[in-house]
């Protein structure tokens, strides 16, 4: 006899609620859920399977993008789920390459180039935007928040930048998904305007370990896709 299980085995299963199943159900997440012949609700292996593989997606990759491959991978377009996880995958390569090179840049003490671009003590907020990579009004909130100071031109009231500056926005933009508080930003951007290396590597080694720790978890969300992937498969091929 097949194994079924019911809502409430599910939802105490998976630890979560039977409302956050029908959820993920509406939203087209897993595969249809059919009915008993008294109208009950039951699941499979393959539903046990596919919820796993959310539940864990998530933890790796966040919402939008585990929502964006389960949805995929309920039409039947498995190749387009599994390059959009590779992408994300990438991002996170990036990011980690980033954090590396910016770490790199700190510990140089000549600064009057980065990324082949001249850095001068005055730039303006379009010019330091294209430079970092950084949008126009992070920058601005940064400066609200106290973590960077910009200077007026005299002649026309823009705001300029110093190379100082730059490099507290260079870290601001590597660092913040890992670095949460103001207060912790303000203090490691303090460290770097007094050269404390010390303090600096060490808020960088824990933005790596985040990384890791990222990354760990989307190969296991990686994992358990597949094993419903395959699972799918085996099933289709016993159901034809």
């Amino acid at each position: 006899m097949d194994i079924t299980f019911t809502p409430k085995q599910m939802a105490k299963r998976l630890q979560v609620s039977t409302t956050t199943l029908r959820r993920y159900e509406d939203l087209n997440l897993v595969p249809d859920v059919p009915r008993t012949a008294s109208n009950r609700r039951f699941y499979s292996p393959v539903h046990v399977q596919g919820f796993i593989a959310l539940r864990t997606l998530i933890k790796g990759f966040g919402i939008p993008v585990s929502y964006d491959v389960m949805s995929l991978l309920k039409k039947g377009h498995v190749e387009q789920a599994l390059w959009k996880i590779n992408s994300h995958q990438y991002n996170i390569q990036m990011e980690k390459q980033r954090v590396e090179e910016v770490l790199s840049l700190i510990q140089k003490t000549d600064f009057t180039k980065y990324k082949n671009v001249q850095v001068t003590e005055e730039m303006r907020i379009g010019e330091v935007a294209a430079i970092t990579g950084v949008n126009p009004s992070a920058i601005r909130h940064w400066e609200k928040e106290g973590l960077i100071r910009a200077k007026r031109n005299p002649e026309n009231g823009y705001r300029v930048f110093t190379s100082r500056e730059l490099k507290k926005i260079i870290v601001l933009s590597s660092l913040r998904k890992t670095v949460f508080f103001i207060e912790s930003m303000k203090q490691l951007l303090e460290a770097l305007e007094n050269h404390d290396l010390t303090t600096i590597e060490r808020s960088f080694k824990v933005a790596l370990q985040k990384l890791n720790e990222q990354l760990e978890k989307q190969m296991n969300g990686i994992a358990e896709m597949m094993k419903f992937i395959n699972l799918s498969c085996y099933m289709r091929r016993l159901g034809d």
